[in-house]
């Protein structure tokens, strides 16, 4: 099993969305940059949003352990990569999921 790269590839913000349902002076998610990296194993990185995770965590397993093309090769189409968003719906976060060279070491 391998630990995977989280890579932060687009921040986005629904504009018509906040004018109707956001908190005033609500922008693009403050916790991500495009750019930002983090290795995942078994448990969260630290300095990843939670809701994130919780939208990811199955995609790392996943690929951690050698998944190929997701569902029936209609939305990738790359082996063992993932491309999702947290579950922000006014400014989500995007997000691309790989298999490292680094192995996984599993918890004792």
């Amino acid at each position: 099993m391998k630990k995977c790269q989280i890579e932060v590839l687009k921040t986005t913000f629904h504009e018509d969305l906040a004018k109707d349902y956001g908190c005033p002076n609500l922008g693009k998610c403050p916790m991500h940059k495009v750019g930002d990296k983090f290795l995942a194993d078994y448990a969260k990185p630290e300095d990843l949003c939670d809701e994130a995770w919780k939208a990811m965590y199955q995609y790392v397993f996943a690929i951690s352990h050698g998944s190929g093309i997701f569902y029936y090769g209609d939305w990738i189409n790359k082996p063992g990569l993932a491309i999702c968003s947290c579950n922000d719906g006014i400014r989500p976060v995007i997000f691309k999921i790989t298999a490292t060279d680094q192995e996984l070491v599993a918890p004792t």
